[in-house]
């Protein structure tokens, strides 16, 4: 039901093998090493979810993307001194088959397949447009009254509380869930919200819901750490938590592959902080990261931040 991962293009038999491409057997594995493993109880479970229509970008191709680029990057954290490539067991189940699904079916499809999904610790979704945050959340409980969403996001319409100015349903993923699924207001939890990145009638709207949303002046303030204990701290009656990771909250220099980031926003440095200490809290269940366009990406710098990104939730489940 899942597609797996494409297939590298074969070699041309009449090249000589280059010995600077063979892996070095005395250094470990890198991320895309770790992430081939497929382990039978993964404690991390990465999924792709390819959904595109909703926001006519190329988000679809992004899952796989930032899949190529982990061969740049390490399993070691060298700031926190965790190594999470030897110990975590890991099971990426490939792309949902959910592209070229209208935004309707798409939705539909993906909250029955987060339903059946294998068990683990925490599930990565690596999308995508945000019109998959609405069934993913939807898929975490059938009483949504005590789940918790923490969604990282430049403003109210970067959380999917918008009022008409983005897609109708890549936009408005969590008005959706509170105003249609019943998902408490006060049960979400804004991180980022930005300058001249949202309209005032979508902030009176989070209000009126009773959705708290911090700017990136009070993360910066009081650090991002503390942002999201505070936040976390708020979230306190809720039994599981799914954080919503919209990459377009970073700071448009960070993020080229993002059509909703702007300057001003936060730093790769600050997010993965903010990413961290939610994944260190044994009550987040899942994790997606959306928003990227692969086409749009400049060298890859915003797929290389997603990248990085994904491997510091990892970095966070271990200090649980």
């Amino acid at each position: 039901m899942s597609e797996a991962p494409r297939p590298a293009a074969a070699p041309d038999p009449a090249a000589a093998p280059d010995p600077a491409d063979a892996p070095d057997p005395a250094l470990p594995p890198t991320a895309d090493i770790w992430l081939s493993r497929e382990d039978a109880k993964p404690e991390v479970l990465v999924v792709g979810v390819p959904s595109s229509k909703a926001s006519h970008s190329g988000a679809d191709l992004t899952p796989m993307a930032v899949r190529d680029r982990l061969g740049r990057f390490s399993t070691f954290h060298g700031e926190a001194g965790i190594d999470f490539g030897g110990d975590t067991m890991v099971r990426d189940v490939g792309n949902w088959p959910v592209s070229e699904l209208d935004p309707d079916a798409m939705a539909t499809d993906v909250e029955r397949l987060a339903r059946s999904r294998p068990d683990a610790n925490l599930t990565l979704y690596l999308g995508g447009d945000s019109a998959i945050t609405e069934p993913l959340v939807a898929a975490m409980s059938d009483d949504l009254s005590r789940v918790g969403v923490v969604a990282f996001g430049a403003g109210c319409c970067g959380a999917g509380c918008c009022v008409g100015c983005c897609g109708p349903a890549d936009g408005a993923s969590i008005r959706r869930l509170i105003e249609e699924r019943g998902l408490p207001g006060e049960n979400v939890a804004l991180l980022g919200a930005g300058a001249f990145a949202d309209f005032s009638a979508s902030r009176e709207r989070c209000e009126a819901a009773a959705v708290a949303a911090t700017t990136v002046a009070d993360i910066e303030a009081a650090g991002m750490t503390a942002a999201v204990r505070r936040a976390l701290e708020d979230l306190g009656d809720c039994d599981s938590l799914y954080v919503d990771v919209d990459l377009g909250v970073l700071d448009r220099v960070f993020a080229p592959g993002c059509p909703a980031a702007r300057p001003g926003g936060l730093t790769v440095r600050r997010l993965a902080e903010g990413v961290r200490a939610c994944a260190a809290d044994p009550r987040t269940r899942a994790m997606g990261f959306v928003g990227v366009d692969a086409e749009l990406d400049a060298d890859g710098i915003t797929l290389d931040a997603m990248a990085h990104l994904m491997l510091t939730a990892v970095v966070g489940l271990a200090e649980r």
